[in-house]
């Protein structure tokens, strides 16, 4: 593959692109506050877990909604769309978490890591196409 083609395939993928990154900065936040409260060992794992989603997830749509979608129209409900998607993601997470550390002990910091691949699957599809598609 030449320059150029590598060019084109990112600007033909701009959207998806920036998606991943601005969803890897909402992971990384999320590791961080996960990571932080579970350092004070004042919180059980899956406390920390809702905490870090939440704080992921609030950074993740006002980033997609200004930079990468650039849409300002019906904010509220696209934010409660994106809110019910990132719940539902959290539900995922949260099930992999119990999976992952009460069934098979996998560490608690891998668990978070692992279930945080299918979590942005997850909610990058249904993102696309529920929380910011284009309104008629």
């Amino acid at each position: 593959m030449n320059v150029n083609e590598l060019k084109a395939l990112i600007v033909s993928k701009r959207q998806f692109l920036l998606y991943c990154v601005i969803g890897f900065s909402g992971v990384g936040l999320d590791f961080a506050v996960y990571s932080l409260l579970l350092n004070t060992g004042k919180l059980e794992y899956q406390v920390a877990n809702a905490i870090g989603y939440s704080a992921g997830t609030l950074l993740s749509f006002t980033l997609n909604a200004r930079f990468n979608y650039k849409v300002n129209d019906r904010l509220l409900a696209r934010f409660a769309s994106f809110a019910f998607v990132s719940f539902l993601g959290w539900a995922t997470s949260y099930g992999l978490l119990h999976l992952l550390v009460e069934h098979f002990g996998v560490n608690k910091y891998l668990a978070k890591a692992a279930s945080l691949v299918v979590v942005v699957m997850l909610q990058y599809n249904l993102n696309r196409l529920i929380s910011f598609r284009k309104t008629a």
